[in-house]
């Protein structure tokens, strides 16, 4: 696990994507982050049926948590 520094940054980061997704009828909640710096995140509402899921989890979520988050590996989503 993270330290709790990395655990708030990540949500924070989080907190700043939520809207744009919550606008589509869909959100992401933080389910763990591994020692390797993976970030598991569970696509909530319309963004866990999306097509479009892919992109805006590798190219949407897993691009900023990386830019902003020393640390940050790799984005998955978990069911």
């Amino acid at each position: 696990m993270a330290s709790l520094v990395d655990l708030v940054k990540i949500q924070e980061v989080l907190d700043t994507l939520r809207p744009y997704l919550q606008a589509d009828g869909g959100d992401v909640e933080l389910v763990d982050v591994t020692d390797e710096g993976v970030v598991q995140v569970r696509l909530q509402g319309a963004c866990g049926t999306c097509p479009s899921s892919t992109y805006t989890l590798k190219m949407g979520i897993e691009e900023q948590l990386k830019a902003h988050v020393p640390g940050v590996t790799e984005v998955i989503s978990v069911a």
